[in-house]
């Protein structure tokens, strides 16, 4: 099978200014692989996209550099946040020597339990690390969940049969995909209603006892001048002996 080809050249911007690349639609990326030294390179950016999206990480490419063509396989793709690539790299392969990758896992079928709404499915894992030689890595590894029928069914990593000539490396008993329980709407409200519920106990909690007295703002106020004016001592003048003068 032909393999798709991409023409890089050798880069000299490096660093932070590798911004002004980016801005004039050129990625920057690096070449590596076994016992080779890295090389800082770049391409058009549209020219990478549109190569990546019929490989992605498992698809061999064959990248032209200074007259020669490296079998490669695309790692470490960096996005932006709107999913525009900013840098990624090409590791070089022997075609003859086997590689450790990672291979995403396609879900094949629908469950029974989701058929017959026992059940949702759950699917922890999302790719498996693979070993094979470069030109026998598959695209994915497909999982069919056609048989999972009921609550905590699930098929881990052993259960699955790789293609000819791969070899899994993912530990075998971690779980791909399971059956996990069904959360229906009512329970759903349920959970809602409960929740308000506390909320309002707790609110009550803070509040006065019942029955307890309380002052209206007006009457306390009052209660406080009348205890002032009681306890003002009289402005009559006294004699030293304490009685008051009789006023001619």
């Amino acid at each position: 099978m032909k393999r798709p080809k991409v023409t890089v050249e050798k880069r000299k911007i490096l660093g932070k200014s590798v911004k002004k690349l980016r801005r004039e639609g050129i990625l920057p990326a690096n070449i590596y692989g076994k016992d080779i030294k890295s090389l800082a390179v770049q391409l058009p950016q549209k020219e990478f996209e549109n190569v990546f999206k019929d490989v992605g990480e498992t698809g061999l490419v064959d990248v032209a550099v200074n007259g020669e063509t490296k079998p490669s396989l695309i790692h470490n793709v960096q996005y932006d946040y709107l999913r525009n690539p900013l840098h990624a790299d090409f590791f070089q392969v022997n075609l003859k020597e086997e590689v450790k990758t990672m291979v995403p896992i396609e879900i094949a079928g629908e469950a029974k339990a989701v058929t017959d709404k026992v059940g949702l499915i759950l699917q922890p894992l999302s790719e498996l690390e693979v070993e094979a030689l470069p030109e026998d890595l598959p695209e994915h590894i497909e999982v069919n969940v056609e048989k999972l029928a009921a609550v905590d069914d699930q098929i881990i990593v052993k259960d699955i049969t790789p293609p000819k000539g791969v070899k899994i490396l993912t530990d075998p008993d971690q779980v791909i995909v399971k059956i996990g329980e069904l959360v229906s709407k009512e329970a759903q409200e349920q959970a809602a209603a409960e929740a308000q519920a506390a909320e309002e106990a707790k609110v009550e909690g803070t509040a006065a006892p019942e029955g307890a007295k309380t002052e209206a703002p007006g009457e306390a106020a009052k209660a406080t001048t009348e205890t002032k004016t009681e306890e003002k001592p009289s402005d009559a003048p006294k004699t030293a002996g304490g009685d008051v003068k009789p006023q001619k």
